[in-house]
């Protein structure tokens, strides 16, 4: 007599064409929870701005320092709170089950991936214009091309910080661990981006590292349009390398994507 082989855990679902609703119901879905989270709306909103203003007025008497990195900033504040806040929220609802039931339904990865990359990032723009408004609007920040093309840059920095939160959730257990991978990931990019001093002034090795982290260029970027009126090649050439990154990002976030808890 055979017996029928069992079954470990629930069927995965068939897989289904993308569907543009599905990601947006679950945009909308993050949207309403974000939206009864004051606290974390502050953290996103408020504290890239109150860091910007606390930075121009430490350099009150040296405004030509403000006007030298306070660009740059606008781009790494942003990642680096967007990162803090996706990776701790994605993970929050990994751990309380919510993804693993919404991936027994018919949504696919990438469409639950989608929609939180959209609902983080449509609160990436409305940070980064609230910080770019005011550095340049308020606190003086002096830029010779346009503003719009800071703000720009600024969006694709917080949507890096977005996908890189998405991924590194997929690798930790808790909060805790969560919080820990910012040392990780972010601070060296922050050491070798340019920040402190030009990158080709590093040891080689250190510049040969800085070339392949898109901080460089999200970095790179700003300073381009501090320092000229017009788009540059280079500032095609950057905007395009960290565009590049965070749809990577997202993809490989998709793809570590589990349809069970551990």
């Amino acid at each position: 007599m055979t017996t029928a082989p069992r079954t470990v855990g629930a069927p995965h679902p068939a897989p289904t064409p993308f569907s543009p609703s599905r990601t947006l119901a679950t945009t909308a879905r993050v949207l309403r929870q974000l939206r009864h989270d004051p606290r974390t709306i502050a953290l996103m909103l408020v504290v890239p701005c109150v860091m910007t203003a606390l930075l121009r007025y430490v350099f009150d008497d040296r405004p030509a320092t403000f006007d030298g990195i306070g660009a740059a900033l606008l781009g790494i504040f942003p990642m680096i709170t967007m990162f803090l806040v996706t990776s701790i929220a994605t993970l929050r609802e990994r751990t309380s089950g919510t993804l693993e039931r919404l991936l027994a339904m018919p949504l696919g990865k990438a469409e639950l991936i989608g929609g939180y990359a959209l609902a983080f990032g449509l609160l990436a723009i409305v940070q980064s214009a609230l910080a770019t408004g005011l550095s340049v609007w308020f606190l003086g920040l002096d830029v010779t091309g346009s503003p719009w093309l800071l703000l720009l840059v600024a969006v694709l920095d917080a949507l890096l910080g977005t996908a890189l939160g998405l991924f590194v959730s997929a690798f930790a257990a808790s909060e805790f661990q969560a919080v820990q991978f910012m040392p990780a990931v972010l601070m060296p990019q922050l050491l070798l981006c340019g920040l402190f001093t030009p990158r080709d002034t590093m040891h080689p090795a250190l510049e040969a590292l800085s070339d392949a982290l898109p901080m460089s260029y999200a970095v790179d970027g700003m300073n381009q349009v501090v320092h000229h009126p017009d788009l540059t090649g280079d500032f095609l050439h950057d905007t395009a390398v960290v565009t590049g990154c965070a749809l990577l990002v997202l993809t490989l976030g998709a793809a570590t994507l589990r349809r069970r808890t551990r």
